[in-house]
């Protein structure tokens, strides 16, 4: 029996990257996975087709993290009307590179609406599902710029701190309610997002890494995975780094 046979869980921006390696690897562990996408609908289409096609049960759905009624209109038409909510994974995010000085108003704004708050807000619908039936695991997919910070990438790396103390305190929240709530702190991880390197630069990234390479996607969702089942039943409130022993 699959470990999370019988499970129905969500996955924001599950469509590419971590995010689809996480959608995988959940529908391969039994559960009915929902995963959201912004932009990319026609990739979004073709997984859920891949994956029916070998028998496994999903749906995607759009989802703009910068917009609370998009996110109110998920939680209507998606959590509302599901039985039970077993699993929450709030993935999607953005990043981009550059000096914090040059960031607008606007490029602020979606960083945080999209990294933490947007997260924050959907988990308070999936919490109002799981209260229920006092029961339910949330991973937020963080990184490690959230725990030491990060040059050129200081909004990002305030958005995925604050998802780590939003981890932490939510858990304490949620505890005494079987509500589990951890976080996965990814490193480099061999992503679309880091396509830009030329060998080079690769090169010089992997020899700051003790385990020398990059990260697979689908080593970070076997650990999502494992938090997701009852194996971590007296896990909460952790930021497991994946890192390769980067940090």
């Amino acid at each position: 029996m699959a470990r999370l046979e019988g499970k129905i869980a969500i996955v924001t921006g599950g469509s590419r990257g971590i995010g689809e390696a996480i959608v995988r690897t959940l529908c391969e562990e039994g559960a009915f996975v929902i995963f959201t996408y912004n932009n990319n609908e026609e990739k979004a289409k073709s997984l859920v087709k891949e994956l029916k096609a070998k028998g496994y049960f999903l749906q995607a759905c759009p989802l703009d993290l910068n917009n609370y009624s998009s996110i109110e209109n998920f939680n209507d038409v998606i959590i509302s009307k599901q039985s039970n909510l077993d699993i929450l994974i709030n993935n999607a995010g953005i990043s981009k590179v550059g000096l914090f000085m040059d960031a607008s108003k606007s490029e602020v704004d979606e960083m945080i609406n999209t990294n933490l708050t947007g997260s924050i807000l959907l988990s308070q619908f999936a919490v109002k599902k799981m209260i229920d039936k006092k029961k339910g695991s949330i991973v937020n997919i963080s990184s490690i710029w959230g725990n030491v910070g990060a040059s050129c990438e200081v909004l990002y790396s305030a958005t995925k701190g604050g998802i780590n103390i939003f981890t932490k305190a939510l858990a304490k929240e949620l505890g005494p309610s079987g509500i589990r709530v951890n976080a996965v702190a990814p490193g480099v991880i061999d992503t679309e997002m880091n396509k830009w390197m030329n060998e080079t630069d690769r090169m010089n990234l992997e020899q700051e890494i003790p385990l020398d390479r990059f990260g697979d996607t689908k080593e970070v969702a076997k650990v999502v995975s494992f938090l997701c089942s009852d194996e971590s039943s007296y896990v909460t409130g952790q930021i497991i780094t994946v890192d390769g022993g980067m940090i």
